[in-house]
C-alpha cells in the first residue's frame, strides 16, 4: 500500500513539474548557515549589525552584538535587549545595569571591561513583547558562535529565560540556579536577573552566594 501511495505522489509531482512548478529542499530562513563562514569575532559582529533574519530588523534602533573583553574568562548572557539598553546603546543601563555592575566589581572583583556581556536576542523586541521562538532562532547561531570565539571559563545566564533558551533545557529554574552546570565545553551558572532582584531584594543574599560560586570557578 505504501509503495502504491508513493507512486501516486510521484506521478502528481511529475504532472506539476510538467506545468512549470519547480522544487527545492525545504529550509528555514531563521536557521541560516551563513555564520559558518565567519572566521573572526569582528566578522560576526558585522553580520549581526546587518542581520535581517527576522522582523526585529525592521523596528530596531541597532543590533547590540556584545561588549567587553574578547578574551574574557567570564561571559554574561542576558535574554533580551531592554528599552533602556536600546535607547542609550549601552549594556549596563538603568538600575538593573547598575546592580549587575556592582555584582561584577564589588563581589567578583572584576571590572566590566574584564568580562564579555551579550544578549541571547540581539535586538530590542517590538513594544517590549516577549520574543518569539523564531526571533530567538534567528540569533541562536550568532550567540553560539560568540561563545566559541570568546571561549570563556564560565558562562553566567541572567534569569530563567536566558537559561532556558541558551541551554535548551526545561528544568525548574530554582533547581539549577547557582549550580555549576556542564554546557558544551564550558561551566554555566544560572543566577537571578538583576531586575528580578530589584523587585525581590530579599533574594540578594542568595545571589551573593551564587556570585561566590562564580568567583571560585574563575
Amino acid at each position: 500500500m505504501k509503495s502504491y501511495q508513493n507512486l501516486i505522489l510521484l506521478q502528481n509531482l511529475y504532472r506539476q513539474k510538467a506545468l512549470g512548478f519547480e522544487y527545492s529542499d525545504p529550509f528555514s530562513v531563521n536557521e541560516t548557515t551563513s555564520q559558518e563562514l565567519v572566521n573572526t569575532l569582528e566578522q560576526l559582529v558585522k553580520n549581526i549589525s546587518t542581520c535581517h533574519l527576522c522582523d526585529l530588523s525592521k523596528s530596531r534602533s541597532q543590533s547590540m552584538s556584545g561588549y567587553g573583553n574578547t578574551d574574557a574568562e567570564l561571559m554574561i548572557i542576558d535574554f533580551t535587549v531592554s528599552t533602556t539598553d536600546d535607547s542609550q546603546n549601552t549594556y549596563y543601563s538603568g538600575r538593573s545595569g547598575e546592580t549587575l555592575k556592582n555584582m561584577i566589581e564589588n563581589v567578583l572583583d572584576l571590572k566590566i571591561d574584564d568580562v564579555y556581556f551579550t544578549h541571547a536576542i540581539k535586538c530590542k523586541t517590538l513594544n517590549s513583547n516577549t520574543p518569539s521562538i523564531s526571533e530567538f532562532n534567528s540569533c541562536k547561531s550568532y550567540l553560539y558562535s560568540q561563545i566559541e570565539f570568546i571561549k570563556p571559563k564560565v558562562i553566567v545566564t541572567l534569569g530563567d529565560d536566558s537559561y532556558y533558551k541558551v541551554t535548551n533545557e526545561s528544568n525548574n529554574f530554582e533547581d539549577v540556579r547557582g549550580h555549576v552546570i556542564d554546557f558544551k565545553k564550558y561551566k554555566l551558572i544560572p543566577i537571578y536577573h538583576p531586575q528580578f532582584l530589584l523587585r525581590n531584594p530579599e533574594l540578594k543574599k542568595i545571589t551573593l552566594n551564587d556570585l561566590k560560586t562564580i568567583k571560585s570557578c574563575l
